[in-house]
C-alpha cells in the first residue's frame, strides 16, 4: 500500500514538474508578467473594453441629435404613357375618343439638410452620454485593477502550493528514512513494535500529504491559467521566490488617497452624473423645440413629349407631336418650425420613470462605495499588519524548530533522546517551514489587496 502511495505521489510530482517545465529554457513566470498577461487576455478585461465601446457608441448617437444632417441626391425620373384613349373637353363639349402618347424625362441634382437646434432634451442626452463614456472608462480601469489583484492573488497561491509541495516531499523522504531506521532498531530489539507502527503511520500520512500537495499545485496552476487566458501547459515555470520589503502606512493618508484615486468610485460618480443628465433629458422632452430644414437643387431639367394620333379627329384638334423643355439654374427652399409634442402616448413618462430608476441605483451604488471606503482601507491595512506579524512569528518558530532538531539530534546521538522525540522535532520543523511559506504568500497578497483598495493595482 505504501509503495502504491509513493508511486501516486511520484506521478503527481512528475506531472507537476513536467507541466512546469513545458517551456524549458524560458524565463520563469513572475507576478508582474502574470498580471500583464491577465490584462491582455482575461474575459473581464475584454468585457470592460466592450463596455467602453458601447458607451462611445451611445455618445455618437447623442451627437446625432445635435449636429445637422446633410444629404446629396441625384434624381433621374422618366414617365411613359402609351396609347391613352379618351375624350377631351373642348368648348364645353366632349370630343370623340382620342388616342395619345406621353413621355417625360427629368434630372434633378439636389442638396438637402436639416437641423434640430434649441432642443434641451438632446443637449441633456449628449451630456449624459459624454459623462457615461467617462464612467465606462473608469469602470474599465477598476476592472483591470480587480483582474490584476486576482492574478497576483492566484499567482501567490501557485507559489505557495509549489513551496508546500516541496516541504511535503521533503517530509515524505524524511519519514521514509526514519521508518527504515526504526525498523532496523526494531529488528535488534531497541524499540517496541508500537514505535514501528507509529513510524509507518507517519510515513503513510506523509505520502498522503505529498500527494495532496502535488495535486494542489496542478489545481492552482490550472486556475491561474484560466485567469491569464492561456493553456496551463503553455504557462511555463512559476518563479517561486517570495521576498518583500516591509512598509509603514498611514491609515488616514491611505483613506484620503483612495477617495481621490479609486477608479470604481470615480466611475460611480460619473454614472450618477450621467443618470442625472438622463433624467433631465427625459423631462425636457415635454418642452417645445425648434427645427430647420432646407433643400437646394442645382440645374434641374425636364423634357416632355405628347403625341396625338390621327385619323378621324375633329378639325379643331391638330394631330401631331408637341414637346416642352425646362431648365433652372438653381432652386432653393427652406423652412423653420417650432415643434411641441403635446401628447406622445406616455412615452415621455416611460423615459422619466426609467431615468429616475437609473438615478436611484447610481445614487445607492455611489453611497455604498463611499460608506465602505474607509472600512476597506483599514481592513487591508490590518491584513497587511497581520501578515507581517504572522511572518515574524513563523520566522521565530522556524528558528526554534531548527535549533530543536539540532539539539534533539545531538541527544539522540548520545542516547539521551529516543527516535520518536527526534521524529517529533522534525515534524515541528516541517510545520514551521510550511507556516513561513504561508506567511510570505499572505504578505504578498495583502500588499496587492492594499494597492487595490488605494486604486493602484496595475
Amino acid at each position: 500500500m505504501r509503495r502504491m502511495g509513493r508511486t501516486i505521489a511520484g506521478m503527481a510530482l512528475a506531472l507537476a514538474a513536467g507541466l512546469a517545465a513545458a517551456t524549458a529554457g524560458a524565463a520563469p513566470l513572475t507576478a508582474d508578467r502574470a498580471v500583464q498577461m491577465a490584462l491582455e487576455r482575461n474575459s473581464q478585461v475584454v468585457g470592460a473594453n466592450a463596455g467602453v465601446l458601447e458607451a462611445r457608441s451611445g455618445l455618437y448617437g447623442a451627437y446625432a441629435g445635435l449636429l445637422p444632417r446633410l444629404s446629396a441626391d441625384l434624381t433621374r425620373s422618366q414617365t411613359v404613357v402609351r396609347n391613352q384613349t379618351g375624350g377631351r373637353n373642348v368648348g364645353g363639349g366632349l370630343t370623340s375618343p382620342i388616342s395619345s402618347d406621353f413621355e417625360q424625362h427629368g434630372t434633378a441634382p439636389a442638396l438637402s439638410g436639416s437641423w434640430g437646434f434649441l432642443n434641451l432634451s438632446s443637449l441633456s442626452a449628449w451630456s449624459a452620454a459624454r459623462t457615461g463614456l467617462k464612467a465606462a472608462q473608469q469602470r474599465r480601469v477598476a476592472t483591470r485593477n480587480d483582474v490584476a489583484l486576482s492574478a497576483r492573488r492566484q499567482f501567490y497561491e501557485v507559489v505557495k502550493a509549489v513551496r508546500l509541495a516541496a516541504v511535503a516531499e521533503n517530509a515524505l523522504r524524511l519519514a521514509s528514512d526514519d521508518e527504515r531506521r526504526v525498523h532496523a532498531l526494531f529488528e535488534v530489539g531497541s524499540v517496541s513494535r508500537s514505535d514501528l507502527l507509529k513510524a509507518q503511520v507517519r510515513t503513510a500520512q506523509s505520502e498522503l500529504d505529498s500527494l495532496t500537495a502535488s495535486q494542489a499545485v496542478v489545481v492552482q496552476r490550472v486556475t491561474l491559467a484560466g485567469l491569464l487566458g492561456v493553456e496551463e501547459s503553455r504557462m511555463g515555470e512559476v518563479d517561486t521566490l517570495l521576498t518583500f520589503e516591509p512598509h509603514v502606512y498611514d491609515g488616514a493618508a491611505r483613506v484620503a488617497e483612495a477617495g481621490k484615486g479609486r477608479p470604481d468610485l470615480m466611475a460611480a460618480e460619473g454614472e450618477l452624473a450621467a443618470a442625472r443628465a438622463s433624467l433631465r433629458s427625459a423631462r425636457f422632452t415635454r418642452l417645445p423645440y425648434v427645427t430647420a430644414s432646407a433643400s437646394y437643387q442645382i440645374n434641374p431639367s425636364s423634357r416632355s413629349t405628347s403625341t396625338i394620333l390621327p385619323p378621324g379627329l375633329p378639325g379643331f384638334i391638330n394631330p401631331g407631336t408637341s414637346s416642352t423643355r425646362s431648365k433652372t439654374d438653381r432652386l432653393f427652399s427652406g423652412q423653420i418650425a417650432l415643434n411641441w409634442d403635446l401628447f406622445d402616448g406616455l412615452s415621455t413618462d416611460s423615459r422619466v420613470a426609467s431615468a429616475r430608476a437609473r438615478l436611484w441605483r447610481a445614487q445607492d451604488a455611489r453611497d455604498v462605495l463611499r460608506r465602505n471606503l474607509a472600512a476597506e482601507v483599514h481592513e487591508a491595512l490590518l491584513g497587511y499588519q497581520a501578515g507581517l506579524v504572522q511572518d515574524r512569528v513563523a520566522r521565530r518558530a522556524l528558528e526554534s524548530a531548527a535549533e530543536n532538531v539540532k539539539l534533539t539530534q545531538q541527544k539522540y546521538n548520545v542516547g539521551s533522546a529516543t527516535i520518536l522525540e527526534l521524529i517529533d522535532a522534525q515534524v515541528q520543523l516541517q510545520r514551521a517551514q510550511s507556516d513561513q511559506v504561508s506567511a510570505l504568500a499572505a504578505i504578498r497578497v495583502a500588499e496587492a489587496t492594499l494597492d487595490r483598495v488605494r486604486g493602484r493595482s496595475e
